[in-house]
């Protein structure tokens, strides 16, 4: 076949692997969402920063997934001066590069908040993406955990600012160090355990999903999943995975049980005789959890210091009217597995959902944080404490469908100024009249395709649920008027009316105004069409 006969290949439109396009009812959802979270974030004395979506890859550090290759966890590329610049993994990283960079005009403590995309390289699957928009706010500059307490208490009522009532969500509560103090007790301290550690710290973050059991099998040799795949374990002895169960997972578990009532606590749940004999009363104070927690680690220094900044914690959330029921200290909670340096914390919904295999299953995670203390210091050569929290805004807004507290607001199509004639004049006053609805507060368009064919103006209008047509001719031009079609009232009519006879016989609804009055008319119109929608409602 000859050149000039090969037709040219057609472009095939694809969508890249785990990206998605926004609709408008999606965008408008979150920024309806995002609007009420930076409403706290501001009522809490926060102040907005931005940063941009590259990062040089050696900013982001030992913090990539899993490992430090640039192009492992991460979407990289090198600069024209050689240096490798990735798409930021989440916008904790560039928020200490910005603080470190610009330390000696910051005011610390800093308190900031900003929201925008952040990308990972990673295998795509079912509600995972490879771009998503997290919401986060930090404090750097200040040591104290009354900085993460209030982190804490912000995300509560960020919670109940977005319609979440009380009951449905929790913020639940850790300190690394409770963690760590585990590890030292069962011989996992220093550099050179690091590797177990995580994946013992990894098999603990896996008892939501795999309950108590599950975990056992995951922190000794190994879990094989329903599938017949094998997950190898931590190699953990008995008599570690022993300390480990007493000191966490059965402790967690047990009160987890308790608090949702879903269940009384398992036999082998190694507890002190308070909570066996009164297991309300774990929930009733988190002072108590806290000396609970303290008796865990007690063995080592770390579980001493742990214990201690969880009941000052503790002391905060109830001095400032924050119950178990909103904050909650648990200290199965792991986070950043080599990244929090102390207090962590989760913020999590309690309500079930329906999943795609029609089970029931309860909604979780929406966000987390915790104490970073060695991020900004990376930079700086110096001791730069800071704590943070993070929104997953994608998973938040699902929830919030779920819940039927996103897309309420009605977003009311524009009315469409038709077009009759072409010329300039005509044009004109067409775009005249789109201007002074928009002044108004209207939204409009003029119809922008082939003016020619009226009926196809309508046809466009039905498409976009316009609510109203305006309608000007050479007759109507002359007089110095204007039809104004309601386009509801007309959809009504033609659902009510069964033939010919009555069509004819029905009242249009259409009419007449001066130019002069056309505003006034179209607002009228389009709040009759608002109450007609509440009485439906």
């Amino acid at each position: 076949m000859s050149e000039k006969q090969k037709k040219p290949q057609k472009l095939k439109a694809r969508l890249p692997r785990g990206f998605v396009d926004r609709s408008a009812a999606d965008i408008r959802a979150v920024d309806e969402m995002t609007g009420k979270i930076r409403e706290v974030y501001e009522r809490y004395g926060f102040d907005p920063v931005e940063t941009p979506l590259f990062e040089y890859t050696d900013a982001l550090g030992k913090f990539l997934p899993d490992s430090d290759r640039p192009n492992e966890g991460v979407f990289s590329l090198t600069d024209d001066d050689d240096q490798w610049m990735s798409l930021r993994y989440d916008l904790t990283a560039p928020l200490a590069r910005h603080v470190a960079e610009n330390f000696n005009e910051i005011q610390l403590p800093y308190r900031t908040y900003r929201a925008g995309y952040v990308f990972r390289n990673e295998k795509p699957g079912p509600g995972r993406f490879r771009q998503f928009m997290q919401f986060d706010a930090d404090t750097v500059g200040a040591a104290g955990v009354q900085a993460d307490a209030e982190m804490c208490m912000m995300m509560a009522d960020t919670m109940e600012a977005l319609g979440i009532k009380r009951g449905d969500y929790v913020i639940r509560v850790n300190n690394r160090k409770v963690l760590d103090g585990v590890m030292e007790a069962i011989g996992l301290g220093g550099e050179e355990n690091a590797g177990r550690r995580l994946t013992v710290l990894r098999a603990i973050d896996k008892l939501d999903k795999f309950g108590p059991e599950g975990v056992r099998l995951l922190l000794g040799e190994g879990r094989k999943d329903e599938s017949g795949d094998f997950t190898k374990g931590a190699g953990l002895n008995d008599e570690q995975i022993n300390v480990v169960e007493e000191k966490v997972i059965f402790f967690s578990t047990g009160a987890r049980f308790t608090r949702a009532k879903e269940g009384g606590l398992s036999d082998n749940v190694i507890l002190d005789d308070r909570l066996l004999n009164d297991p309300e009363a774990l929930w009733l104070d988190n002072l108590d959890l806290a000396e609970m927690v303290g008796k865990r680690g007690a063995d080592n220094e770390t579980g001493r210091a742990a214990a201690e900044e969880l009941r000052t914690m503790a002391q905060l959330f109830h001095s400032a009217g924050y119950g178990t029921k909103r904050i909650l200290i648990d200290p199965s909670v792991v986070r950043g597995l080599e990244y929090y340096t102390g207090p962590v914390f989760e913020a999590e919904l309690q309500f079930a959902v329906t999943n795609e295999k029609g089970e029931k299953v309860v909604f979780g995670s929406v966000g987390g944080g915790g104490r970073y203390d060695g991020l900004v210091s990376r930079f700086m050569g110096q001791p730069v404490p800071a704590t943070g929290f993070s929104i997953g805004v994608s998973r938040l807004m699902t929830a919030l469908k779920n819940l039927g507290k996103l897309g309420q607001d009605e977003v009311v199509a524009p009315v469409l100024v038709t077009v009759m004639d072409g010329d300039a004049d005509s044009m004109g006053r067409y775009q005249r009249f789109t201007q002074a609805l928009r002044a108004a507060g209207i939204r409009a368009e003029m119809y922008q395709g082939n003016w020619k064919k009226f009926g196809n103006q309508l046809k466009y209008a039905d498409r976009r649920n316009c609510p109203i047509a305006i309608i000007q001719g050479g007759d109507e031009r002359a007089l110095g008027v204007v039809q104004i079609k309601d386009l509801v009232e007309g959809k009504r009519f033609a659902g009510e009316i069964e033939d010919n006879v009555t069509w004819r016989e029905a009242r249009v609804a259409q009419v007449v105004v001066s130019e002069e009055d056309m505003v006034q008319r179209v607002r009228e119109i389009l709040a009759h069409q608002a109450d007609d929608r509440r009485r439906a409602g």
